[in-house]
């Protein structure tokens, strides 16, 4: 049986935290890791992995993970931006920014697809507001035997970063 997986990594920091030694820490910090988490859904008549990291940044205000995730009325999903459906017996990912139309990043029967994004956006905490920035990266594959170092051992066939707005 085929296997959707997914991997989520965020990296948060706010406004203080954007020197030139901040940006070269961020970048040592891995966006692939091995896949910790077994099939807990079906999704699209296929075990489901959804594998996150990104609790380890102090300032991660989203303890329990901050992912919005649905199932739609055509049976696809949507895992924050991303947008999974079968169309003809292919897995297809799609990219949706708000306003936007759909950008289709690939099929991932074919191979592992990286996507990355970056926002900010303002958190109250503690009584006082500040912005917060992210950088959101999302591996995903549809795979015949699920293996915990699939994204390590190869590089992604698709590789997107999404245009800063």
């Amino acid at each position: 049986m085929n296997s959707l997986v997914f991997q989520v990594h965020i990296k948060q920091w706010d406004k203080a935290q954007r020197s030139s030694e901040d940006i070269a820490a961020r970048a040592l910090i891995a966006d692939r890791h091995r896949i910790a988490t077994r099939p807990q859904y079906k999704v699209l008549n296929k075990a489901c992995v959804v594998d996150q990291h990104g609790d380890d940044i102090p300032t991660n205000v989203y303890p329990q993970g901050r992912i919005k995730t649905g199932l739609l009325g055509d049976g696809s999903i949507v895992l924050d931006r991303f947008h999974i459906a079968d169309d003809n017996g292919k897995t297809l990912l799609r990219y949706r920014e708000k306003n936007k139309p759909a950008l289709l990043l690939g099929c991932l029967n074919e191979g592992w697809i990286q996507a990355k994004y970056h926002w900010r956006y303002s958190v109250e905490q503690g009584g006082q507001l500040y912005w917060l920035y992210e950088e959101f990266t999302f591996n995903a594959a549809c795979v015949d035997e699920l293996e915990v170092d699939l994204f390590l051992k190869t590089e992604p066939q698709t590789l997107f970063v999404a245009p800063e707005a």
